[in-house]
């Protein structure tokens, strides 16, 4: 951290005198240093910097060093079309020591080839490859996924488990492939259970049977957009567990959803805190905006002064966390830049929250006592500022108001269970009853009327096949601008009933293949349509469980930070701005 401080500040200079290392006199013979003229840079700007004229010379060398690899590689490029990317490595992993690899490749090769010289290089099995906070598809081009020349990107390892026995004589090659398979399937069956649960509006049953619903800060519902809710809601209750995946995702929401709910924001700020853990805050080069990013969407969500949500939950104490991991961030990528000024800026603010926002021992043994878990005792101090007789009543009342949440919403389904039977009776199939009943808000004798006409709409079915036929077209041309092959993707197209992105899905989960149409669905990847086959299946139960264990059980969870981590960042910038500053 340190080194990239000094760094920082050394270019912000060479820029200012318009200097490059690179050129004559500080390069002679296209390589070797100018060790007059780079002697003279290195006492001129130590006085500048108040540091050691030894220090300002290494760090000169390195920036000379990197200038010059970086032209000879720009060269390569332009001669061969080999690009060269960066790799940041594990830190424990047994490359001659090394924490960055350097390969040249071509840009026009799938990301598993990538992945299979890595594992070659570096003698690893389970990883995978993440740029700018995405993580790389085997299946896919290097350039369709935004690498080029000069792209730094993580190589993190991953647990093994799951991986599938190795066929090859070392294992290497086999696993690598199998590693990067095994994960991408585990994603996809994420967001197959989700899309599950989001098909369903909760009237299949009064108890038994999950469904997703999107709330508000307080809990309450948000009646979104179908394709929403399916896209983008899918996803906000595991940001927090596929922080790499699924930022993308919320691109499909609209701006009132994005406004009504933090997910958006806080996922911008886990990928950031993720990459600032693993030491790997230079592959992260959109870090800056992530953090303008959140910083927008709490804004957005809670008000300039936090208004809104002082008007929706009475209290922003608990909020105040993630402006201090904001704000912890902000000072962290200031100091790396060299903004030591602003660095300590942004560290006075979080030290401040910290301050009013570590628990108090002593209260929350009080609380405790009383009966309240240690999560509910911390909460509640830092919305109420330390006060435990108003924390307590505070815990207490928040309780009795989720239990008459819940409370309404199970009379709220029950209604409309008894209206769903209501319209099977008079001949509605079951989707289109709950449809016209979600369009009506659950009065009857209104869904009746957009049952009826919903009818009428679709007596003109020449023109509704039209439409049909031109989004197939469509459908079919994103398959083919992606790189699939003809008849793979037309294949894929009638086996998902033109849906682009189940049929984008099912070639990526075949490499470019499709299985036969009449193979019937595995158990491992069962439908997600509304058939009762493919919800009757026992994989069903497996997907929906398994996203169940990603949601929280409390809507306040992802606020529940014990400050420890933040504490350890916090004297580490502390301990690195005080060297800086007394030079």
């Amino acid at each position: 951290m340190a080194e990239q401080n000094v760094e920082a500040k050394v270019k912000k200079l060479l820029k200012q005198d318009k200097i490059q290392l690179w050129k004559a006199p500080y390069t002679l013979d296209g390589q070797q240093p100018g060790d007059e003229h780079m002697q003279e840079l290195a006492e001129r700007y130590g006085v500048l910097l108040r540091m050691p004229g030894s220090e300002i010379a290494g760090t000169l060398e390195v920036i000379r060093v990197q200038a010059l690899r970086r032209g000879q590689r720009n060269q390569t490029f332009r001669e061969t079309n080999m690009a060269t990317v960066e790799l940041l490595l594990p830190r424990d992993c047994n490359k001659d020591n090394k924490s960055r690899l350097f390969l040249e490749t071509r840009l026009d090769v799938s990301a598993q080839e990538l992945m299979d010289r890595i594992a070659k290089e570096v003698g690893l099995k389970s990883f995978k490859v993440i740029l700018n906070g995405k993580t790389l598809n085997g299946g896919l081009r290097l350039d369709q996924q935004g690498v080029c020349n000069h792209s730094k990107m993580m190589v993190l390892k991953v647990s093994a488990a799951g991986v599938g026995p190795s066929t090859s004589q070392d294992g290497s090659d086999a696993t690598a492939a199998s590693q990067s398979t095994s994960h991408d399937h585990s994603v996809q069956r994420t967001h197959r259970g989700f899309q599950i649960l989001s098909e369903r509006d909760g009237s299949d049953s009064l108890q038994t049977t999950p469904f997703l619903e999107v709330a508000d800060q307080k809990g309450n519902p948000l009646k979104i957009p179908h394709k929403e809710k399916k896209v983008g809601g899918t996803l906000m209750d595991t940001g927090h567990s596929h922080s790499y995946i699924s930022g993308d995702s919320y691109i499909c929401c609209g701006s009132e959803l994005l406004g009504a709910v933090d997910n958006y924001g806080v996922l911008q700020l886990d990928i950031v805190w993720c990459y600032q853990a693993l030491e790997a805050l230079s592959c992260l080069d959109d870090g800056r905006e992530r953090l303008r990013l959140a910083e927008d969407c709490f804004l957005r969500c809670y008000g300039e002064q936090q208004q809104r949500l002082l008007m929706i939950k009475g209290n922003t104490g608990r909020e105040e966390v993630l402006f201090l991991r904001l704000h912890l961030l902000q000072s962290l990528l200031a100091f790396v830049d060299g903004n030591d000024h602003q660095a300590q800026q942004q560290l006075d603010q979080v030290e401040l929250l910290y301050t009013r926002l570590c628990p108090d021992t002593d209260k929350m043994t009080q609380l405790m006592v009383l009966g309240f878990s240690e999560r509910e005792a911390r909460l509640g101090l830092r919305a109420c500022h330390g006060d435990v007789h108003e924390a307590a009543m505070l815990i207490s009342n928040q309780t009795q108001e989720r239990e008459e949440l819940r409370q309404r919403e199970r009379r709220k389904r029950q209604q409309t269970k008894a209206g769903l039977a209501i319209l099977a009776e008079a001949g509605y199939a079951a989707r289109d009853a709950a449809t016209a009943l979600e369009r009506a808000d659950g009065n009857v004798d209104q869904a009746f009327q957009v049952s009826t006409l919903t009818s009428r709409v679709a007596a003109g079915r020449d023109h509704e096949a039209t439409l049909i036929v031109s989004y197939v077209i469509r459908s079919f041309v994103q398959l083919l601008y992606l790189g699939f092959e003809r008849s793979p993707s037309e294949a894929a197209l009638a086996l998902t009933g033109g849906d682009v992105q189940l049929a984008t899905e099912l070639l990526m989960d075949n490499r470019g293949a499709v299985p036969s149409a009449a193979t019937p669905p595995s158990e491992e990847e069962p439908s997600t349509s509304s058939s009762s086959t493919g919800r009757s299946s026992p994989s069903w139960f497996e997907l929906v469980n398994e996203v169940l264990e990603d949601i929280p059980h409390h809507e306040d969870d992802y606020l529940d930070l014990t400050l420890e981590e933040e504490m350890q960042l916090i004297n580490t910038i502390k301990t690195h701005l005080a060297r800086s500053l007394a030079h």
